[in-house]
């Protein structure tokens, strides 16, 4: 994933998580990935699993490929 891609992934967990009035800490507790991790995505920066981004999607109730853009 370039720069701009995790930007826009960065964004897009942000504002869902926003939307759903979760804090960090409760995303991370919610979908099992650590509060590091979460943030680190928020901020575009370090890598992210699969199984992790699916982990967040499902407590955000979106779909994997909405959330990440990714053409399936």
């Amino acid at each position: 994933m370039d720069n701009e891609e995790a930007l826009k992934l960065a964004y897009k967990i942000k504002f869902e998580r926003d939307k759903r009035n979760l804090s960090q800490e409760e995303l991370a507790e919610y979908s099992g990935v650590s509060v590091s991790t979460i943030k680190n995505l928020e901020r575009g920066i370090g890598n992210i699993t699969v199984k992790n981004l699916c982990k967040i999607a499902k407590v955000l109730e979106l779909d994997l490929g909405i959330l990440t853009n990714f053409k399936f």
